[in-house]
């Protein structure tokens, strides 16, 4: 019988000790931290506007906050999900060895039962206070992150952030649910977005960490592939991801207000992931620093993006 890793041990060991002790703010913020707020966040950022897009101005306040508070128990329930199912793995790398799991200050135990409690929950709150068709939707969202991108891509393949990516792309198919009870060509537009999107936001955070995820033997592109192809590839991604922002006009009859706004962030972000494969192409240094200027780029770039879909629908225009 093969040996267990020293890590796989000290993780079965404590699968089922309790939480460790202490002061009830902390024990609350241990269970906040593993939702991952920072995700749940900009994951929200794209389905309001979206809402407001597919009702053509401000929808019903109450459905508004149903969804973004299904939404948020969705999402932090996938995020849990993953931070038990990686526990192993985020013990070995920097950025993740402080995750509740994994210092002990929740039991892998409590944590399981907590992202079920939260994932159940978000199912039966679409389903009741939203529509049957988003909580199928929010379902298919929790089980391609869990199950597609954390259980089965993640640690196999180095398009793993591709298309594990889909889960991050379905809130904007939920909102469009939520207003409609149906899907149209422009949520698909929206989605395609976010898809391309989601290998230039996230490959040069892996660029950073690169060593943390070679330790962890996750294949991470930037592991595996020269910093040259890493480039490419985003350049590339870049390019379909503004091709379909700028398919939404069309689909979704937007004016020339979103139109330039598009136009003006596609330059925008074009240089910056230009920039980082220029300094890989010639081999130059600082690489890591350029990267990271792409991933707050990308933040900032879906951001303004999505507010300019929810004002664009408020002109006269």
């Amino acid at each position: 019988m093969a040996e267990t890793p020293p890590h796989e041990n000290g993780t079965r060991a404590r699968d089922h000790e309790p939480d460790r002790p202490g002061h009830l703010r902390d024990r609350v913020g241990a269970y906040v931290a593993l939702t991952k707020p920072r995700i749940i966040e900009l994951l929200l950022v794209t389905t309001i506007p979206t809402m407001f897009l597919a009702e053509r101005g401000l929808p019903d306040v109450w459905l508004v906050l149903a969804t973004l508070v299904g939404g948020a128990f969705a999402a932090g329930s996938a995020n849990a999900f993953n931070c038990y199912y990686d526990r192993d793995i985020d013990a070995l790398m920097s950025r993740t060895k402080r995750r509740p799991l994994v210092t002990g200050e929740i039991s892998p135990r409590n944590g399981l039962i907590f992202a079920t409690a939260l994932g159940v929950v978000s199912l039966v709150w679409f389903a009741f206070l939203v529509n049957p068709f988003s909580a199928w939707l929010t379902f298919a969202a929790i089980a391609l992150y869990v199950v597609f991108y954390t259980m089965i891509l993640k640690r196999r393949t180095s398009q793993n952030i591709v298309w594990g990516g889909v889960a991050g792309c379905m809130p904007v198919f939920i909102g469009w649910a939520a207003v409609t009870g149906s899907l149209s060509w422009a949520p698909v537009a929206l989605f395609g977005v976010i898809f391309f999107w989601t290998p230039p936001h996230y490959w040069p955070l892996s660029v950073k960490f690169k060593k943390d995820y070679a330790a962890a033997g996750v294949p991470m592109l930037p592991v595996v592939a020269s910093d040259r192809r890493v480039a490419v590839e985003m350049v590339v991604y870049t390019v379909a991801m503004v091709a379909c922002s700028f398919a939404l006009v069309p689909l979704a009859g937007m004016t020339w207000v979103y139109t330039t706004v598009a136009a003006v962030l596609a330059l925008w972000f074009g240089w910056h992931t230009w920039l980082l494969l220029d300094h890989a192409r010639h081999g130059r240094p600082r690489a890591g620093k350029i990267a990271m200027n792409v991933f707050h780029a990308s933040i900032t770039y879906l951001t303004v993006l999505f507010v300019a879909v929810a004002v664009d629908v408020f002109l006269p225009f």
